[in-house]
Formats: structure tokens, sequence, C-alpha cells
């Protein structure tokens, strides 16, 4: 029997389904379970569930570990009181402070932790968050000093940054509001143990003297900036093993001309000492943008994003690539170009991985001063053969390093800020002690006067003349 357009448009969506079904199962099946996982919903006494079914306990319920050190009148719950009906139930609740206050998590597997801060700037008759200014120190990083570029009042802002743990104890969170406005706040925070692979030692240093070897990676303070699927939809928090988000790379492709994007229906091969799913999840790596030769020749073309970063820090830009095109080994090979440099030339996929469809990731380090833009770039190179494809890319990740100053957002270290607060409290308590030394000084000063006046009418010569009415009688 003949199929009609109807019949074949439902088994093309239960096909789709299926796949999406057999892919959330694949990611459910193989999530991580990490050492330390605190997810705090904050401003509230009850524990919430989010989007991705995971559960946030209240930080005034007293169930977890973690524990606010300020006292009572440092730090205030708030409740959104407006009705929105998809906003997801973590920002429904706030907590807000008006001194240094701080979050305090216990960790029992030192290394890299995945630190979230989660924001909402909704209003309230007490409090009007969108106009908080405040700065977050975490652990002696500061990775929060301009605010004002994570609250909204339109959608929430989520700041993720990975953050080694080595001989502490604990994972310390401050928010410190500053002087002029005296509020800080946060709705959600999550304090997640990293896995082992995530953050390497070393990665490849890009600049004009060439390329070398940068160490000390997984020392440094990142700041996740992107974090692109490249040529497929958005990839949710439920359907990665570390919780994250994807989003697509339209917005950032700037010359897309000679390319077409491929979706893979097959199973990603992940082997050991490549790339894990925690590095890339299977949505990822089953999704890419690549350039294909349809004649004799090889085309002389190139895709290109560009991110657009703020200048004065390193970057680390990981680039993640996984063959789910070619139909045999040694077919492809192409270039790989980051910020105009290039950093891999004649890159052989099959003769890294051993196989089709199996993950690889490459992470490199460009500086970001001078340039507002940030720029990925992939095209054939000599070894391109025609009549197959020349080019590929999955994903790409683009994360801030901290600066000299151990902060990830400005100039100003952790230890200023928190010095700065108290010589501002000291300042204040100074002002107001000399005013109460000028009033005591006034008042003893007018007292004298008014003591010596009297002193003057009591031992002033009295009249010779007093007559028995103008006496003065005791």
């Amino acid at each position: 029997m003949a199929l009609t357009r109807h019949h074949t448009r439902i088994l093309s969506s239960s096909f789709f389904l299926l796949l999406l079904s057999c892919s959330t199962l694949s990611v459910l099946s193989h999530m991580f379970s990490p050492i330390d996982n605190y997810l705090i919903n904050c401003g509230s006494y009850e524990s919430t569930t989010a989007v991705d079914f995971r559960r946030f306990s209240g930080d005034l319920s007293g169930n977890h570990h973690s524990a606010l050190s300020s006292s009572s009148n440092g730090a205030f719950p708030l409740t959104n009181k407006d009705n929105f009906p998809n906003l997801p139930s973590i920002y429904r609740t706030a907590m807000v402070f008006n001194k240094p206050t701080k979050y305090v998590f216990p960790i029992k597997e030192q290394g890299t932790h995945m630190v979230r801060l989660h924001f909402f700037a909704f209003n309230s008759t007490e409090y009007d968050l969108g106009e908080a200014q405040f700065h977050v120190l975490v652990n002696g990083f500061v990775v929060l000093s301009n605010s004002s570029r994570v609250i909204s009042s339109e959608k929430p802002v989520i700041t993720e940054c990975l953050i080694k743990v080595l001989n502490e104890e604990n994972l310390v969170i401050h928010f410190v509001p500053t002087k002029d406005s005296k509020l800080a706040f946060v709705n959600a925070i999550e304090v997640i143990s990293a896995p082992k692979d995530l953050v390497p030692e070393t990665a490849t240093y890009l600049s004009s003297n060439g390329i070398e070897n940068f160490n000390g990676l997984s020392n440094q303070a990142l700041e996740v900036v992107y974090r692109i699927t490249v040529g497929g939809p958005k990839i949710t928090p439920f359907n990665d093993s570390l919780w994250r988000t994807w989003i697509p790379d339209n917005e950032f492709l700037r010359s897309s001309f000679g390319s077409e994007r491929l979706y893979f229906g097959g199973r990603i091969k992940y082997h050991a000492g490549g790339a894990s799913r925690e590095v890339g999840p299977d949505n990822m790596y089953n999704s890419a943008r690549l350039i294909k030769s349809n004649n004799d020749s090889v085309p002389n073309v190139k895709v290109t994003w560009e991110f657009p970063i703020i200048g004065g820090y390193k970057y680390l830009v990981r680039l993640h690539f996984c063959d789910i095109a070619s139909i045999q080994l040694g077919l492809l090979y192409f270039n790989v170009y980051v910020n105009g440099y290039l950093a891999f030339q004649d890159l052989d996929l099959s003769s890294i991985t051993g196989s089709l469809a199996s993950p690889f990731y490459a992470d490199f380090i460009v500086d970001g001063n001078g340039i507002g833009n940030l720029s990925v770039a992939i095209g054939p190179s000599n070894s391109s053969m025609p009549y197959v494809y020349d080019a590929i890319l999955n994903g790409v990740e683009v994360l801030k390093m901290n600066n000299s100053h151990n902060s990830l957002d400005g100039e100003v270290c952790a230890g200023f800020v928190l010095k700065n607060w108290t010589s501002g409290n000291a300042n204040i308590l100074l002002t107001f002690a000399a005013a109460i030394c000028i009033l005591l000084s006034i008042f003893i000063v007018v007292r004298r006067k008014i003591i010596d006046s009297r002193n003057y009418v009591l031992w002033s010569r009295l009249p010779m003349n007093v007559s028995e009415d103008n006496e003065i009688k005791t």
C-alpha cells in the first residue's frame, strides 16, 4: 500500500522522536556523579526542582552542609511576587545582602570545581534588585566586579567559572555590595566537583612569537564566555552530563560560503585518552558544519566564527572535532586557525582517534589585548582532496582566564575589595566619632559660657541705691 504524505510526515516525526529518546536515554545512563554537589535555592526554606530535574535545597532549611556565615541583619530572603508562569522556580526567591556575606562549602574532593551563580533581578516592595551593585569573590579570585552585566529583569543570567580547590577544605563565595549601592543578591548557587579530565595542565599558546606550551592551566580561574554547538540546535542542561547549555553557532558565523550543516544519527565512539562525555556531550558531537568539495577541485574557502570579547585577558579556546561525515579513514585533511594564527596544519582526525565518529578536542590560549573579537576558522589544506569533505568543526568553547590581579572582571584584587569595604565602614565610624567630638566640644564651650555668665552675675557689685521693692529674696 502506497504511503500518503500524511503517513510519511508521521513516520518522520516518529523517527525524530526515537532518535531524541535514544539520545536522552544515553545521557541519563552515563550521567556524571560528582563527589561535591551543592545545589542551593537561595532565600528559601524549601527545596525546588529545576527544569533539568535536579533538586535545589533552600539555604534557610538547614538540610545541607553549606552555610551563610553572616548575622541575620546582613542577609535577607526575598520572594518574587510577580507571576511569571515560565520562570524556573529557582528564580522566584533570592538572598539579599547589605554587607559582605559569604557562603562556605566544605569540599570532599580537591581539584577543579564548577561554580554557577544564578541571577534574576526581580522587583519587590522592599528592594529593587536592578539597582544592586556588588562584587563576587571565590577563594581569592574576583569572578564578578561589574555586576550590571549579570543583572537583568527580562531573563535569568548565569555566571559559570571553574575554580581549583587545592589545599583548602572549603570553597568560599563572598558577596560584597559596593559602598554606593549596599545591595547584593543571588538566586541560586551550584558548586560541583568537575571531572579530572575537564581542565588539563597544559595547552597550546598561540602568539606572534610562534607556538609554545602553556603550563599550569588548571591553576587558573576560568570563566565560561561562550559554549557553542556548531551546526546543531541548542543543547539544554538536561541533555548534558555536566548540566551545561550549548547554544547554536548562527549568530557568531561570519563567513559560511561553501559550507553545509550535518546531523549524524549514529553512535559517538568515545575512546580512552580522547574526549569523554563530560568534555563534550553526544548531541554536540552529533552535529557539525563542514566544507565539501563537489567537483574535481578543492574549494578555496574558509568558514569563520567571531566572538566578541573583553580585552586585557588571555582566553582559552577549546575546539571540538568529530568526523561524522567521511565514509572511511584518511580522507579528511584541513587547517584550523585561531585569531588568525595557524593552530593546525593538515589536521588528520583519523590518525588521532583511529576511527570515525570518535571525538577529539584541542585547547589553545590566545591574548585578548587590542582586539574586539576572537576568531576561529577552518579551511582546506594542501593535503585536502576533491570529492570529499575538506574541513569540519563540531563545537567551540571560549573561556576567560584570570589576569595578574587574580580577577576575571577588572583590575581590583579580592583583598582590596574586602579591605575597601572595611575601610569604608571605618571611615564612616571615624566621621561619626568626629561629629560627636565636635558636638561635645561645642557643648563644653557653650556650657562654659553659661557658667561664666552666671559667675559674672553672682560676683558683680550690687547697686548702691536698692529699694525694698527691688530686694532679692532667697
